[in-house]
């Protein structure tokens, strides 16, 4: 009695302001929660959303955190325009954080200046090394980039806890898994004094607006929406979609290895067993909530950031557990899906008639 029917031109108006309708109701489901947690919803909602960036250090916080968010998430954003699904951005940005914080490792008693734009452009490599191994084997054998890309990311954290416990382990640090804290050359530039705000900041400023451009602007991003929309037509042009399959996960990984020196090199300063608290999965999210836009991922990595920060305090202030972070982000994501199959589709209620 109930069926879904395609509408034939969906709304360009909803189609952006879903996003606005998925965060309202993932606030009332929020307050819902809380409620019934037996928590004053509004208290609990302002602890969550307002008390984290109500002074110049949370702002800081928040933009620290939106960094790697927002990096791995316009890289992403580029291959799902062209229907290739790079699910390995969190393996990417660790391997990006092994290779240039092993460089910072092996010379950490050196004040050469160049220490840190060899470990950033070690970062990219690393980051895109990991990536090119899904394109290898979809390119060349078919297999699907989905379930590699998502593989390696085990993998690599693997790898990591094998270093961390292993040969890059701190021998100083007491049989602790971690290695030696960095030196001062192999630190990113903080922006602001009594902050960990760095100058990584402004370099992912850079990469959304090179995104645009890239992407609205010339013709590899015109091959990449066209090999995404119509195939056929793409290949009728003679745009070469293995072409695009290699470059969309080349400049997702190095985009996530970036972001992973970031994470090593600016706010931990060493290499540990976890680098990131699962930003490149959650930049699949920051990329859909914008709408594969680099300049709406980075609202909506700044959003997703404010979840990290909430989830924080709600934990301190309320004693819930931190994976209160992940409810959120993921009533945000369900409800971004939800107005997207009602903006794409209408709801049709009673039986379909047969044809006579």
């Amino acid at each position: 009695m109930i069926r879904f029917e395609p509408r034939l031109a969906p709304s360009r108006v909803m189609v952006y302001g879903a996003p606005i309708l998925a965060v309202c109701f993932t606030l009332v489901a929020g307050a819902m929660l809380f409620s019934a947690l037996g928590y004053d919803p509004l208290n609990s909602l302002y602890l969550f959303f307002i008390q984290p960036i109500s002074d110049s250090y949370g702002l800081t916080e928040l933009f620290l955190k939106a960094t790697p968010l927002t990096l791995c998430a316009v890289g992403l954003a580029v291959g799902f325009r062209g229907n290739v699904w790079n699910i390995g951005a969190e393996g990417q940005l660790t391997m990006g954080a092994i290779v240039s914080g092993a460089i910072a490792v092996t010379w950490y008693d050196s004040t050469s200046m160049f220490l840190l734009p060899i470990m950033i452009i070690a970062g990219v490599l690393g980051g895109m090394a990991w990536a090119a191994i899904p394109a290898f084997l979809k390119t060349r054998f078919h297999a699907n980039e989905i379930l590699t890309s998502l593989m390696l990311t085990y993998v690599a954290t693997l790898f990591l806890g094998y270093l961390v416990n292993g040969p890059l382990r701190n021998p100083e640090g007491f049989n602790f898994p971690e290695s030696r804290m960095f030196g001062d050359a192999a630190l990113l530039p903080l922006l602001f004094e009594e902050s960990r705000l760095h100058i990584g900041a402004l370099i992912t400023l850079f990469v959304v607006l090179l995104g645009w451009f890239i992407m609205s602007r010339t013709l590899i991003g015109f091959q990449v929406k066209v090999v995404g929309l119509t195939p056929l037509a793409a290949n009728y042009a003679g745009f070469n979609p293995k072409k695009v399959i290699w470059m969309s996960l080349m400049l997702g990984g190095g985009l996530a290895g970036l972001a992973g020196m970031f994470e090593v090199a600016g706010p931990i300063g060493q290499l540990q067993p976890v680098i990131s608290p699962g930003y490149g999965f959650t930049a699949i999210i920051v990329a859909f909530l914008g709408r594969l836009h680099p300049i709406g991922i980075l609202l909506a990595g700044t959003l997703v950031a404010l979840s990290y920060l909430g989830g924080e305090t709600v934990q301190m202030e309320l004693s819930l557990p931190l994976a209160v972070t992940g409810v959120f982000q993921g009533m945000l994501l369900f409800f971004l899906l939800a107005c997207d199959v009602l903006i794409n589709y209408r709801v049709v209620l009673g039986f379909k008639r047969k044809a006579a």
